[in-house]
């Protein structure tokens, strides 16, 4: 029996993306400890008999001393636990949890890069200094960690053109997976359906749905310019999404209450939601592998995204979706233009869609990917 630990910023992090190879290593006769700092989802694994260990960090800072804590309640946490292998997600998490393993003799450290973030996608001087820092932290951090696991192709290339990684060290598995039993046609039922276009007033209408952060990176402004040039009374554009409070990304609550997209703001209803559409779309500038799209992949639905790093490999361009060149709404309109007036051709897409998920992105698949890469170091 093995102590493996998992290591995030964030406990919605391990809950919504590591528990089902938290809980295959569990039923396997493994303790699994979830090392993140306290919040509304830290007592729900507890009931899962997952183990718990808190630490503090400020996800957002970039203050030095504060990063100095960071590294130090990271140690910490880690210290008691005498864990054979160590799991980290997220930048600050992999950089300061394989510095503090390392230090404390911990056998076996792996890290997991899910996408490069924001900094990576403008190019002002800020984040120009960011991207060095985080690099040259990163070398570091890859030098002394066992392996690396990237969530697409590009992002890994990218570090090895860099000299940040050696190639042995990296393996590619394709996002963190799906339930492509939840997220299937069958999932919602007629009835509910019904319920809910009555209640959002689409009872005739062809539906076209957005699922992300209201944040501009995400391609909100790209949306919301072709829906208006779009617009027409039987069909409606939703977006669902909360604002991100002191992200400079963050769209304004006016400009997303105006124009021709309903937006709905937080929902708990993705599933019903995502069944209610007819066209799903993400005109991202960047994504690790957006869990957005495997669902919608995974509900039979035709997609039109970008063609950037994380969404192309969801989405086979004329296969079960159209890529689309990045901040360019004209090209994003006439996509969705092509489909909308081509159900035949959406539905076929979104059968063609279902079927990659189940193949390439369904989470036992995934968690059998992880189950093989953790074996090289522990018996599991």
């Amino acid at each position: 029996m093995a102590r493996i630990g998992f290591l995030s910023h964030l406990d919605l992090n391990l809950y919504l993306f590591r528990l089902p190879i938290m809980r295959s290593l569990k039923e396997r006769g493994h303790e699994v400890f979830a090392i993140c700092p306290e919040g509304a989802h830290s007592q729900k694994m507890r009931d899962l008999g997952l183990h718990v260990t808190p630490y503090a960090i400020e996800r957002q800072s970039l203050n030095p001393l504060k990063e100095l804590f960071a590294l130090r309640a990271i140690t910490e946490a880690l210290r008691p636990l005498k864990l054979d292998l160590l799991h980290t997600f997220t930048a600050k998490p992999n950089i300061y949890g394989t510095l503090a393993a390392r230090r404390l003799g911990i056998p076996t450290v792996l890290n997991l890069v899910e996408g490069l973030g924001s900094f990576y996608i403008e190019d002002s001087l800020k984040n120009r200094l960011v991207r060095f820092v985080m690099e040259r932290l990163y070398k570091h951090a890859f030098a002394r960690a066992d392996g690396a696991v990237f969530v697409n192709s590009d992002d890994p290339e990218y570090m090895i053109e860099r000299a940040l990684i050696e190639r042995k060290k990296v393996q590619v598995i394709k996002s963190v997976g799906i339930d492509t039993e939840a997220f299937s046609p069958q999932a919602v039922s007629h009835e509910a359906l019904e319920r809910l276009r009555e209640a959002l007033h689409v009872k005739e209408k062809t539906v076209v749905l957005m699922v992300a952060r209201a944040i501009w990176h995400k391609g909100v402004r790209e949306y919301y310019e072709a829906a208006e040039a779009l617009a027409d009374d039987k069909v409606l554009f939703l977006l669902v999404g909360d604002t991100d409070a002191g992200n400079p990304s963050s769209a304004d609550e006016d400009f997303l209450r105006r124009g021709t997209v309903q937006w709905l703001g937080h929902r708990d209803d993705i599933v019903e939601l995502t069944a209610l559409c007819d066209l799903y779309v993400l005109p991202s500038y960047r994504e690790g592998v957006p869990r957005t799209l495997l669902e919608a992949a995974s509900m039979g639905k035709a997609i039109v995204t970008t063609d950037v790093v994380g969404c192309r490999e969801v989405v086979d361009h004329g296969v079960n979706g159209l890529l689309v060149h990045a901040r360019d709404s004209d090209a994003l309109t006439e996509a969705i233009r092509t489909l909308l007036l081509d159900p035949e051709r959406r539905a076929a897409m979104g059968a063609l869609g279902r079927a990659k998920a189940i193949a390439q992105f369904d989470t036992q698949a995934v968690v059998a990917q992880y189950l093989t890469l953790y074996g090289k170091f522990i018996h599991v």
